[in-house]
């Protein structure tokens, strides 16, 4: 049977709750109530923590770059008024503007989105191919097959599911408490609302679509998730066509597609997703001792290289790209000569560097202990956790709540005065200090992120892992019963 938690977008150590049979039904129905509702936090065991996974490290990036993703959303929505996307995507000392936000390494904390997309994608090729790639390297080929052709079949509803359920909430909630929001206007009647819902999203969610907007109206964050798809298909289909090679053979044939994905075509997502298969192929080799010899003469300057990796991936990580201008780019502060690199194949350029800034940060978190660790605390784990949800509640979270509030405390972009003119400045805030660290700024998070992180518990508990389980029960009613057994 498929295991649960299978890619960057699992649900990851969740565990469903089991209320005691010899209550009533009343209490049994108010229990599943509360605990449905009950944050995280106040209802963590008091025992023992649980041994962790040895991926558990993934777990916890995946949470944190869920993070990185809501900050530079809630950074760059905030300071539309001073245009802070040209500020926090530009390098320091850009026309020459100098901000502490802007450094090299400080402005992943601000800018840093994009740089976890690449993230997320890179640990999916990872994820996805850890059970395949276990099976391929051990021989075992007819589980391979019925591995590969259940992990097919579930991987759109596992992705899609959660996505249609949160998007159609958004739009009924919009639509039928008439708020106003800059983004999307509200359609005459409700029947009209889910109409423009329905064809937009069938439209979005065929990954195979040469035309329209990469887009959905009801929420802007989804636009991976169709690549998360295309992306896992190319996993899907690379471990079967090299399920047969040698080991060296496999191994070569990677770095082929990745070669082919980034410098021959655009097609950088797929250079990501191959990454993660990649090092997923070598950590195992490894752990079974049957790694290439050039790796063990390498094995005395391991820390030093990965640590080097790190560095270099903070860097590249932090690519200046509020324009596609490669100009720009070479005029950019410590980026002249790395702009040199960009691929002829390559259109929009921020994704070369942080196709590397990725593939560095996941290859090296296992070998630095200290950063491993960092990664498997208890805090990234309970991100890594709720990951999905969060990415997809953060925006409509966002744009309803934290735009008033930011409104409130002085921050009111010029929709707002149109729109909510009610909130304009009704609580300001003093706004001095660094770029992007100001009270008026910060305060209203005391808010934001609760209700984000408690949002997002909720739809991992209602929509992610029922999700999940249904991808599981349907596939499993498609089967012959000679499958089942």
């Amino acid at each position: 049977m498929p295991t649960k938690d299978e890619s960057i977008l699992g649900t990851g150590i969740w565990e469903g709750v089991k209320p005691d049979s010899n209550l009533s039904l009343p209490t049994r129905a108010t229990k599943w109530c509360l605990d449905i509702v009950r944050p995280a936090y106040f209802s963590r065991s008091s025992g023992p923590r649980k041994p962790l996974r040895r991926t558990a490290y993934l777990d916890g990036l995946r949470g944190f770059a869920a993070f990185l993703v809501y900050w530079m959303h809630h950074q760059l929505w905030a300071r539309q008024v001073i245009s802070g996307d040209a500020i926090f995507e530009n390098a320091f000392g850009y026309n020459g503007k100098y901000y502490f936000a802007c450094l090299p390494g400080i402005r992943t904390f601000f800018s840093g989105g994009h740089y976890a997309v690449t993230v997320f994608f890179v640990i999916s090729g990872y994820v996805l191919s850890a059970k395949p790639m276990s099976l391929i390297q051990s021989g075992e080929f007819l589980k391979l097959g019925d591995n590969l052709g259940s992990a097919l079949f579930r991987r759109w509803l596992r992705l899609n599911i959660p996505v249609i359920v949160t998007t159609f909430a958004w739009m009924a909630f919009l639509h039928m408490f008439g708020i106003w929001q800059e983004s999307p206007i509200l359609q005459s009647s409700f029947r009209e609302e889910v109409w423009l819902w329905y064809t937009e999203y069938k439209n979005f969610s065929f990954a195979f679509g040469t035309g329209g907007k990469p887009w959905f109206t009801y929420n802007f964050h989804v636009w991976s998730i169709p690549v998360e798809f295309k992306g896992s298909v190319i996993i899907y289909t690379a471990l079967m066509a090299f399920s047969r090679c040698t080991r060296n053979a496999r191994l070569w044939c990677q770095v082929g597609l990745i070669v082919y994905f980034m410098y021959i075509v655009d097609g950088w997502y797929g250079a990501m997703f191959i990454s993660g298969m990649l090092l997923c192929d070598l950590d195992l080799l490894a752990a079974s001792n049957n790694l290439p010899q050039i790796f063990s003469q390498l094995e005395p300057w391991k820390e030093l290289i990965f640590f080097n990796l790190f560095i270099a991936s903070i860097y590249l990580g932090g690519i200046p790209s509020h324009t596609g201008d490669v100009k720009v780019l070479e005029d950019s502060f410590g980026w002249y000569y790395l702009a040199k690199l960009k691929p002829q194949a390559v259109f929009d350029y921020k994704w070369f560097y942080l196709f590397w800034a990725a593939t560095f940060m996941v290859a090296c978190i296992p070998r630095l202990p200290w950063l491993k660790t960092f990664f498997e605390t208890r805090f990234n784990q309970y991100l890594g956790r709720i990951s999905f949800s969060f990415y997809l509640v953060h925006g409509p979270v966002l744009w309803f709540l934290g735009d008033r509030l930011y409104s409130a405390t002085g921050w009111a972009r010029k929709t707002n005065l149109k729109g909510t003119p009610q909130w304009v400045d009704i609580f300001p805030l003093p706004s001095g200090g660094p770029l992007g660290l100001e009270m008026s700024f910060l305060l209203p998070h005391l808010v934001l992120l609760p209700v984000t992180l408690w949002l997002a518990e909720m739809v991992t508990k209602l929509v992610d892992d029922p999700s999940v389980k249904f991808a599981q029960w349907l596939y499993g009613r498609t089967l012959a019963p000679a499958e089942k057994s």
